[in-house]
């Protein structure tokens, strides 16, 4: 099947021209032209990314379109199937030839994954790079550079930063912020322009994007739909966001501390999508790591619902057209409509009253011993 999905993939990334990665490769030609890569929509839409993502989308730019494309597309998949690996030894399994081709055919499957194919984005490099990060925290070793860059690609991985701080890997913490801050610094060297515009105005602004539209799966994208618009939604929505960070994070430092990192590394990327305003359907990759840790832990009923939910992508089923049966509370169509969402609170609930009901992650598995070795005394990051 993973032969047929990769067939698949090359000749999907010859033939047809990808949205958002065409939007990279206009951003990475719009870049050295001032202020015009957030002034001007490319190909239609806005370029909503940092102008890191820009910057580094210069080579790319350099390219015939298809060639970069095809490049483009060949990366995501090595990308995912690194964090399918990392993923297996967070979980504590050694990942055999089947065992990761099997992982990676079905993740394939999922609407997040194949959904940031279709689209050419860049939320697969962004899943291994968090994910290889967290692995070296678990092993002890020095870390910090992937989730800074992550972070300076797309600002919501930046969650992991907090993560780091509030599991005690303040020298990790300090490196990715660092590394944050450099990527930045290097962007607006070769931009400034298009860097003061983004960081003075753009990066907050969601009026550049569809928000009600039924891909974003944020309670912010939920709430306009329910409440029926922007307007609907008062200042104090701005309660739920922060709530669900602290939360989220609690509970992730918690697993973090008793030395599951696979168990923090899915509830901090679930966090981030409850926090964000926008999270579209395609961001929703933090499914991978979370049905890991479902299964890992034997609640193979409720991964293999999750599975199915997000193997159908039950809200595209939903009305979706702006009419009256999108807008307002429907029940449980609403419920439908709003099922990533739905899962990804199921999911921190689940992992909060599991914290109960365990002392800790004892699995004997290399991560877990790296981690103990490591630090046999307290949890300070020296390293």
């Amino acid at each position: 099947m993973l032969a047929i999905e990769f067939a698949g993939v090359v000749v999907f990334a010859v033939a047809y021209r990808s949205l958002d990665h065409y939007i990279y490769w206009l951003g990475g030609q719009a870049i050295m032209d001032g202020a015009r890569l957030y002034q001007e929509r490319l190909a239609g839409l806005w370029f909503t990314n940092t102008p890191f993502m820009a910057v580094l989308s210069m080579p790319m730019a350099a390219l015939p379109l298809t060639v970069a494309r095809t490049a483009w597309q060949l990366a995501s998949v090595a990308a995912f199937a690194w964090a399918c690996v990392t993923t297996l030894r967070l979980a504590g399994r050694r990942p055999s030839r089947s065992t990761v081709t099997a992982a990676v055919a079905l993740g394939f499957l999922l609407e997040p994954i194949w959904h940031s194919v279709f689209l050419g984005q860049v939320n697969l490099f962004l899943l291994a790079l968090v994910l290889t990060d967290i692995r070296r925290v678990s092993q002890g070793r020095a870390a910090g550079i992937g989730i800074g860059v992550a972070a300076a690609i797309k600002l919501t991985p930046a969650i992991f930063i907090v993560l780091l701080l509030a599991a005690g890997r303040v020298r990790a913490a300090v490196t990715a912020a660092a590394t944050f801050v450099l990527c930045a610094t290097a962007a607006y060297a070769v931009a400034p322009d298009a860097s003061r515009l983004y960081w003075l105005h753009t990066f907050y602004d969601t009026s550049r994007v569809g928000v009600p539209y039924i891909s974003n799966q944020s309670p912010y994208g939920a709430a306009v739909r329910i409440l029926g618009g922007v307007d609907g939604v008062g200042a104090w929505f701005q309660v739920v966001p922060i709530a669900a960070g602290i939360c989220g994070l609690a509970v992730a430092a918690l697993w973090a501390r008793r030395g599951d990192w696979l168990s923090a590394v899915a509830v901090t990327g679930t966090t981030g999508l409850l926090v964000s305003p926008i999270s579209w359907a395609h961001h929703w990759v933090w499914v991978v790591p979370a049905l890991a840790v479902l299964l890992r832990n034997g609640n193979r009923r409720s991964a293999l619902a999750g599975y199915l939910l997000f193997l159908l992508a039950v809200p595209w089923w939903t009305p979706r057209d702006g009419g009256p049966d999108e807008y307002g509370f429907h029940g449980l169509l609403t419920f439908a409509a709003n099922g990533y969402l739905v899962a990804g609170l199921a999911f921190l609930v689940h992992m909060a009253v599991r914290l109960r009901g365990t002392s800790g992650w004892t699995a004997a598995t290399p991560e877990r011993q790296a981690t103990v070795t490591a630090r046999p005394v307290g949890w300070c990051d020296r390293g």
